[in-house]
């Protein structure tokens, strides 16, 4: 537990993608959270993150950070997938608490020996699953809690993206040390959330393609979940489909909820917007919010509007300051990540082998 008064001071470990547009933008907009130190050993992305941060510091390596551990209060791991656990396990032996990007390991197995690890010394470790934070995921959870879809039958979630052109690096890398594909990136949200919302799984089905010529990993990839609750999940996450479907289509025994789009903080994030900074943060339009009804589609009118949550990835951050001023849970706990990793693991056997793979309900 940290005491209150002075900001927490973070170190930010990778400023690619998520690093520079998730992670930075969002410590930075957090009350009690600063940003200290920035390791990246690329002059180009030195010059990014100083023309927003001014007064953030370098390092060229983790190793520098864990020399002045007494200096820090967090460590950030925005890093490729195959470091996260190597520094995350560095980073809680220098004593320091760790957030860790999605997903946390490759395996479930090396996320409970991190859960164990950060136990043993005492120290927060997180993971960053901002999609819990999405619009449409937060109004879908509060029509779950009211009940009024009734008792939900079937969730289908869908993560799709239009793109056949590949782009390159470690994401689309087929190698299984760099823990590519959309398995292990789109799907360690989309199963995330039906985990968050409906409990444990009991039964993964999976199918994974390869589908754009010189791909070397899944890039159109399907996940069937049946909860220890009776709910089944579809989850869909491609980069390869020309028409997008909703992201969200909820089916219960009284009614039914659809919604398309995606949120639009990544998009604002990319764009330069930041949050604090203007009011509107996370709204959108009222002629994308999803619609609910029975016995109609939306496409035709059927049912009607329901207004969406504003999207708040700013609360992830929040939850993480507040948690190491005053020891309580962070927002997001390894052992959900492991979890979730169970899945894709049984995913992943699941495609290979073309069977569906039983799990254990861990209490």
């Amino acid at each position: 537990m940290t005491g209150t008064g002075t900001p927490l001071r973070v170190g930010l470990v990778g400023y690619g993608l998520a690093g520079s547009v998730f992670h930075a933008p969002l410590i930075a907009a957090t009350d009690g959270l600063v940003l200290d130190t920035v390791v990246t050993s690329s002059p180009e992305r030195r010059e990014q993150a100083r023309a927003e941060f001014p007064d953030v510091r370098f390092a060229a390596s983790p190793d520098e950070l864990w020399q002045r551990a007494d200096s820090l209060d967090l460590i950030v791991i925005a890093s490729p997938n195959k470091t996260h656990v190597p520094i995350a396990t560095a980073a809680l032996k220098a004593g320091l608490p760790v957030v860790v990007d999605k997903p946390i390991a490759g395996s479930a197995a090396e996320a409970r020996e991190l859960a164990a690890l950060a136990e043993e010394r005492g120290l927060l470790l997180s993971v960053f699953q901002n999609r819990r934070w999405d619009n449409d995921f937060l109004t879908l959870a509060r029509l779950v809690a009211a009940g009024e879809l009734g008792d939900v039958q079937r969730f289908e979630s869908r993560f799709e993206r239009w793109r056949p052109q590949l782009k390159g690096g470690w994401r689309e890398s087929g190698a299984p040390e760099e823990i590519g594909g959309l398995l292990y990136d789109l799907g360690s949200h989309v199963v995330d959330q039906a985990l968050v919302l409906f409990g444990p799984a009991v039964r993964v089905y999976a199918e994974a393609d390869v589908r754009r010529p010189g791909a070397e990993t899944d890039d159109d990839t399907f996940i069937a979940i049946t909860h220890a609750n009776g709910v089944r999940s579809h989850l869909y996450a491609s980069a390869t489909t020309a028409q997008l479907g909703p992201r969200f289509r909820v089916l219960g025994s009284v009614a039914g909820y659809v919604k398309h789009g995606l949120d639009p903080q990544e998009a604002d994030l990319r764009e330069g917007r930041r949050p604090g900074r203007g009011p509107g943060w996370g709204l959108e339009p009222e002629s994308l919010w999803g619609r609910i009804g029975a016995g109609e589609s939306p496409l035709t009118s059927g049912g009607h509007p329901v207004e969406t949550e504003p999207g708040d990835y700013p609360a992830y951050y929040a939850g993480i300051a507040t948690a190491l001023r005053e020891g309580t849970a962070p927002p997001v706990t390894a052992h959900e990540a492991a979890a979730a990793l169970d899945v894709l693991e049984a995913a992943r056997r699941s495609a290979r082998e073309g069977i569906v793979v039983t799990l254990e309900v861990r209490s």
